[in-house]
């Protein structure tokens, strides 16, 4: 398909990030230069290309003493579908106490990330996570990113199997072909290759400038959208009743990033766009890429999303654009509801005798703290037990493929250090997300996962009063308003707005398929608290019968949920 845009006002009009990663020798810039000085930060174009490396430069804000600040960096381990040996995350436990904060964190695509890394142990971080068949080179950046899939091991017959087979198919097409990151990372001394940007390293996915921005690819069943696969750029749902090439509606344009001050910025959920089969899945999704590699806006990173060349094209003109890449007419959409979502936690019967036990991970972060001794129980889990390792999009882990003879041994490696598991871990808890924020991200304009322990046990209360412990509520909290957790599709969602101040949205579906609406803005998470006691109080009260929260408050309405807070505020003015 060929370009109709003007290369010569395309090239006037780039943005800085554009130009660094043109420049940028695929990915080399002078970061082999930076990676070996004194200095323990990179440049600011630098930050850009590092980030397709894997690492993201951050400080901590909580450290910052008369404007001086303590460089590190966050290190992405690029896992397709979350799968993963179990002496691959025995590498991790190790490297964050080696080279890490302590804490290693289970990202909500399925990710593992390293924090606090200084530079000086870049190197060595990169080269134990190689070691281990293992990688970060593309875990960020503007490239496809991690793409996501429902974890769950197979049992009978599923077509999970089908979905994890083509989430590998994908993850191989769309990889990272430089040499950069071997140069960079992986070499010794005057054994370093820094010829740079020949013809060898060309990416015949991406070419020199990458994409305009990432790309997020997610695969679902309508029972099951544990990934929220409409929040992504594009969405692949299985259809039941294809049993020699199973089919896969498509959904596109979804995405939860927002900037605030910008009008024309918004979540998305995604739209009904084609049905594909298995066979022509990869070519499909490489027609897609490609579409929004030459089409996507690359002046204006703010919108240089898929979701916003889908919502100012509209879906016939998307449609025709990716049907002349792909080479045929697209089949419509089949009708269909996604109605559910499981939480995979707990212990689940595979085949052949075999086993699963799903264990929450609070935030994704894995630590001994007062809550149990989560990290030295996993590691020890994990060097005596035969198992693999499944990461969920609820940043929880599940041990799979586990033989019946070790379950009692593995309750008591976790009872012993006071890891609860299984139907210990109450309804409220199971569906929350935070994301990292306070004090190493960039972007965090307040707390999200040190203030949610706070917000889940008065939430656990409040419920337990009300009746309603057995309740399943999807409540996501993030330190600002550019959609890590994909709040913008929970039943409750705690967005940051300015400092210790949230907007709350409410509405939205445990199943992922709905928006939530504003509800009320720059709100004290003492004021929130009140206010979803408030709510949950009617809920319990007025629901009709099997409705949820979110459906609940969708039905009732911004306006109705207004005259309830209005009404109980009148009857208890303090």
């Amino acid at each position: 398909m060929e370009s109709t845009a003007d290369p010569n006002i395309r090239a006037q009009s780039l943005s800085k990030v554009e130009i660094t990663k043109t420049n940028s020798r695929y990915l080399r810039g002078t970061l082999i230069h930076e990676i070996d000085n004194e200095s323990t930060s990179v440049a600011s174009e630098s930050e850009q290309i590092i980030k397709h490396h894997g690492a993201y430069q951050q400080d901590n804000r909580d450290q910052r003493r008369d404007g001086q600040r303590e460089y590190s960096f966050l290190v992405r381990t690029r896992l397709p579908g979350g799968k993963l040996t179990a002496s691959q995350f025995l590498t991790e436990l190790q490297l964050c106490d080696n080279v890490g904060d302590g804490t290693l964190r289970i990202t909500d695509r399925q990710g593992l990330q390293l924090h606090g890394v200084v530079k000086h142990d870049l190197r060595e971080t990169m080269r134990r996570i190689n070691a281990a068949k293992m990688t970060t080179f593309g875990a960020c950046g503007d490239v496809v990113r991690n793409i996501m899939c429902c974890p769950a091991p197979l049992f009978g017959s599923c077509p999970r199997s089908e979905m994890q087979s083509h989430v590998d198919d994908l993850a191989r097409h769309f990889a990272l072909r430089s040499r950069a990151y071997y140069e960079i990372w992986l070499t010794d001394g005057d054994q370093r290759e820094h010829v740079g940007g020949s013809s060898n390293d060309e990416e015949p996915v991406y070419g020199a400038s990458y994409l305009p921005r990432k790309f997020k690819f997610a695969f679902a069943l309508p029972d099951d959208n544990c990934v929220d696969a409409l929040t992504h750029d594009v969405g692949f749902v299985a259809l039941p009743g294809h049993n020699r090439s199973r089919h896969f509606n498509v959904y596109v344009g979804g995405g939860m990033g927002v900037t605030p001050a910008r009008v024309d910025t918004f979540p998305a959920v995604a739209q009904p766009f084609a049905q594909i089969s298995g066979e022509e899945l990869l070519p499909f999704a490489h027609a897609v890429v490609r579409v929004q590699k030459e089409f996507g806006n690359r002046t204006d990173r703010k919108r240089s999303r898929f979701k916003y060349l889908v919502a100012d094209w509209g879906l016939e003109r998307i449609r025709h654009a990716v049907s002349q890449s792909y080479g045929k007419a697209l089949l419509p959409p089949e009708q269909i509801v996604i109605g559910g979502m499981q939480d995979h936690l707990g212990w689940h019967p595979q085949a052949a005798g075999r086993w699963s036990l799903g264990l929450h991970v609070p935030s994704g972060r894995i630590k001994d703290d007062g809550g149990g001794l989560l990290k030295s129980g996993l590691k020890a889990i994990a060097e005596k037990v035969p198992m693999e390792i499944r990461l969920t999009p609820l940043q929880d882990l599940l041990l799979c493929d586990i033989d019946e003879s070790r379950r009692f041994e593995i309750e008591q490696l976790l009872r012993d250090r006071g890891i609860p598991f299984g139907d210990e871990i109450a309804s409220v808890r199971r569906l929350a997300m935070a994301c990292p924020a306070l004090p190493t991200c960039g972007l965090a304009i307040t707390e999200s996962e040190r203030a949610m322990p706070a917000i889940l046990a008065e939430l656990q209360k409040i419920v337990e009063e009300l009746h309603l412990e057995n309740e399943r509520i999807s409540i996501r909290m993030t330190g600002c308003p550019n959609g890590c957790t994909r709040p913008y599709v929970a039943e409750i969602a705690i967005v940051g707005k300015a400092v210790d101040r949230y907007t709350l949205f409410l509405g939205g579906s445990v199943a992922g398929s709905r928006l939530a609406f504003k509800f009320r803005d720059m709100l004290s998470l003492d004021e929130i608290l009140k206010m979803l006691r408030c709510l949950l109080g009617r809920f319990a009260t007025g629901r009709d019968r099997d409705e949820t929260f979110g459906d609940y408050c969708f039905r009732i309405g911004t306006a109705g949920l207004a005259n309830i807070i209005h009404h109980e505020d009148r009857l208890d003015p303090s």
